[in-house]
């Protein structure tokens, strides 16, 4: 027989096989001496009282044969002579949709303005030791996009839009570790995730497909109403009939290049703040009700929202055991964003806590039109290098002087290399964010006991939670509502955000290129 099955277990337990068998045991009223064997199928953390436990959901097998589970086959093909469409930008959309077009029997030839992955690691030691930023190359450009080197973070909503079940079997199949495919809150790691990208990497050459690195879209070719070819930083044009755009939220000559064709995008309301630190200890004190955290449980986490002066603010990105990193893609302007290691063995926790900013506060600074939100974002941007005093230090404050409107006199050590500069925050960001901020960690401090302390310490700015234009498609075809054959595509075209449901995104525009043609 096979039975599905749901059990409890303190964190001790949930990784002994023992002790699960027990468990099974007593739930299905058997002895263990029946069970045969089982599978997880998911494993999640409930943490809502005082004590801690893992849910497992099993399958079981009670005096049966465990059957031997086929292994995962990614359909790939030889494309090396297969018709062409053209994807730019080598994030989890671009790259996973080169999987599934070379399994349509389609090759892919990705456009990448950055360098491989590994190359990229240079540029990212230069921007946290010199304050050096590469246009290029940094935490958003390059081989596997802003999620290879900002966490790895696997957990979506998005199962409504796609088979999220095969982005984890893929990721998988090129060396993530198999929880993945079941733990609730899946993450990879951004120390194991470029090996993973280059594995994939490696699968589409031998495919027959083709990447090309430090090579930078600079202008679509069109016939009429459909795209005929591209031209790019090499100076070389290539024809084709299908581009699939998935070059992410911070591709700004992007969106300029589109709006100077006068082909349509529209602004965006998007989310904007800072990002918060606290030690990961009084994180793990505070959400699992002990003064110290068990070893067989992972670093805390936390997921907190309110409604402050009429706008939504809400914690985002959230990094157990993680390290506050420089994101920024040009010179001259401060975005930080969060990481953390597979083993999340960081003593600092950090979240993005972000402000909803829409049409009425562009308007306010005066910027208007499709490109208003991208104005408004480079600014915030451009103040936080100035309050910093260059070098990409970053502007902070500690929690409750910034609630209470005094200038930090010290601040405490924090994950940023670059380092940070005492500042008043409230003078550099926008008063409609900062004055919803302000209240936001009040509120969030009565929700998690802990959370409100001057121990925490806030680094602006957070501002790329997602893209600030959409580029508007047929729902249908998915093709760009005016442009035959491109396909805007993921969080830089305002369709995904994360990983997962960016590469979901990816492989849904490459169906669409096949069918459509």
């Amino acid at each position: 027989m096979i039975k599905t099955v749901s059990i409890q277990l303190p964190p001790s337990d949930a990784f002994d096989e023992r002790a699960v068998k027990s468990a099974i045991a007593k739930e299905c009223g058997i002895s263990t001496k029946n069970i045969t064997g089982y599978t997880v199928q998911k494993r999640s953390l409930d943490a809502r009282g005082k004590l801690v436990k893992y849910v497992l959901q099993l399958q079981v097998f009670i005096d049966e044969t465990e059957p031997v589970t086929p292994a995962f086959d990614p359909e790939l093909r030889n494309v090396t002579d297969a018709p062409h469409v053209l994807i730019i930008g080598a994030g989890p959309a671009g790259l996973f949709a080169a999987m599934r077009l070379i399994s349509m029997g389609i090759k892919p030839i990705i456009i990448e303005r950055g360098k491989d992955v590994r190359s990229r690691r240079r540029d990212l030691a230069d921007i946290n030791k010199q304050g050096i930023v590469n246009p290029e190359s940094n935490y958003c450009f390059g081989e596997g996009g802003a999620g290879t080197y900002s966490d790895g973070k696997l957990y979506t909503r998005s199962t409504k839009r796609g088979n999220v079940l095969r982005i984890l079997q893929l990721f998988h199949h090129f060396g993530a570790e198999a929880n993945i495919l079941y733990d609730a809150h899946p993450h990879i790691g951004t120390n194991k995730l470029p090996q993973i990208i280059t594995a994939m990497r490696e699968q589409i050459i031998a495919c027959g497909g083709e990447v090309r690195f430090n090579t930078r879209l600079t202008d679509l070719l069109l016939n009429g109403d459909s795209i005929a070819g591209i031209k790019t930083s090499t100076g070389e044009t290539i024809p084709c009939r299908s581009v699939i755009l998935a070059t992410g939220h911070s591709a700004r000559d992007v969106f300029e290049l589109l709006h100077h064709k006068g082909i349509l995008i529209e602004s965006k309301p998007f989310a904007l703040g800072v990002r918060i630190e606290h030690p990961q200890a009084l994180i793990d004190s505070t959400q699992y009700h002990c003064s110290v955290r068990d070893p067989y449980l992972p670093p805390a986490s936390y997921s907190l929202v309110s409604q402050e002066n009429g706008r939504g603010v809400f914690s985002f990105c959230m990094c157990p055991g993680g390290i506050i990193a420089p994101a920024a893609t040009a010179p001259g302007e401060i975005v930080v964003n969060g990481w953390s290691p597979s083993k999340r063995n960081n003593p600092y926790a950090n979240s993005g806590t972000v402000v909803a900013v829409d049409e009425r506060d562009f308007a306010a600074y005066n910027f208007s039109g499709t490109l208003a939100a991208m104005h408004y974002q480079r600014m915030v941007e451009q103040n936080c290098f100035k309050a910093g005093g260059g070098l990409l230090v970053a502007p902070a404050q500690r929690m409750t002087d910034f609630a209470e409107g005094r200038v930090s006199a010290t601040l405490p050590v924090c994950s940023y290399l670059p380092g940070l500069n005492s500042t008043g925050l409230s003078d550099i960001l926008p008063k409609e964010v900062s004055a919803a901020l302000k209240k936001a960690v009040v509120t969030f401090g009565k929700k998690m006991k802990g959370y409100y302390t001057n121990e925490a310490v806030l680094v602006a700015t957070e501002s790329r939670t997602s893209s600030p234009v959409r580029i508007p498609r047929d729902k249908e075809t998915l093709q760009h509502v005016q442009i035959k054959g491109l396909y805007p595509c993921a969080e830089g075209a305002g369709y995904a955000g994360g990983i997962v449901s960016a590469a979901i995104d990816g492989e849904r525009c490459a169906e669409m290129c096949v069918t459509n043609e």
